[in-house]
């Protein structure tokens, strides 16, 4: 779960123009007393939650098919609504349970419903603490996940389940990231970065991920002399880093439309032709790529 989530929020941050600085940092003007990176940082955290991107993972399929399982098996994807109905009537009977609420609010989730998720989840946190003392990291993480996109932010109180989800499991991944969010809107650019790196230290080489966070530290990093990061000198170090792992379709996506926006036609061309050159033989990535060079007028 944990994981995933990452995916999905590092793979929407690739949806800004250039690497989710470029666009909004020409647009947005500073505000008294905060810089404009940190409306940045607000802005994408927001547009993270609020875009309800949560089924783009498959974690949705693996709620339904859980769902599924419990209610003795469905036919087809159409009945799902009216198993998560069934289930939330049969709840009332079963205060108790702590899987059939967390499984509530699973389905919830994956109906795209958070507001009622976060009411199921906070049931199944309350019964863990009676049961057993605590929550597991995974539940609480879930429920923090559900208040902030039912709120469209990382509301004190989501932030508050985060942190005790992190007390629970100091490696937990969401809540870092997470938590690194908050810690950005509020301008601590020391505890954003010291979560986000001990993020980097503890993923995958191969995450998929890993190339959106690594860019994400930088912006932040860039912008310590207290000004905005610089656009030109970001999409710079994004196409180096392209070239020394240039197996990161997302990347080379993103420094299409990053050379575009900034108005290089000529660079966001070679960009393509290299990417291509790299996924010469993966039809989705050329598809992909395809799709982009539309976008971009590169054709």
């Amino acid at each position: 779960m944990n994981i995933a989530v990452l995916i999905l929020v590092f793979g929407l941050v690739a949806l800004a123009a250039a690497g989710f600085v470029v666009l909004p940092l020409l647009r947005a003007p500073a505000t008294a007393g905060r810089q404009p990176w940190v409306a940045v940082g607000a802005g994408v955290g927001v547009l993270i939650i609020g875009l309800g991107a949560y089924g783009m993972l498959g974690q949705p399929q693996v709620a339904l098919s859980q769902l599924v399982s419990a209610m003795g098996g469905a036919p087809n994807q159409r009945d799902y609504p009216a198993l998560v109905a069934t289930l939330a009537r049969s709840m009332p009977n079963r205060p108790g349970d702590r899987d059939g609420w967390t499984l509530l609010g699973r389905g919830y989730m994956a109906l795209g419903m958070p507001d009622q998720a976060a009411k199921a989840y906070q049931r199944a946190v309350a019964i863990a603490k009676t049961q057993d003392g605590a929550a597991p990291p995974e539940l609480l993480t879930d429920y923090a996940e559900a208040i902030t996109q039912s709120s469209g932010q990382i509301t004190p109180d989501a932030e508050s389940v985060f942190k005790e989800a992190l007390k629970e499991d100091p490696k937990d991944f969401t809540s870092r990231l997470y938590l690194g969010l908050a810690a950005a809107e509020r301008g601590d650019k020391a505890g954003a970065l010291e979560l986000w790196e001990g993020l980097l230290a503890d993923a995958p080489p191969d995450a998929p991920w890993r190339g959106q966070l690594i860019d994400r530290v930088a912006a932040l990093k860039a912008s310590t002399g207290g000004g905005a990061p610089n656009p030109m000198a970001m999409v710079a170090q994004l196409a180096s880093r392209l070239e020394t792992n240039p197996n990161d379709l997302d990347g080379w996506l993103r420094l299409i439309r990053a050379y575009t926006v900034l108005g290089d036609k000529e660079k966001a061309g070679a960009a393509l032709t290299r990417a291509r050159t790299v996924f010469a033989n993966q039809a989705q990535a050329q598809d992909a790529l395809a799709k982009a060079a539309q976008e971009n007028a590169l054709n």
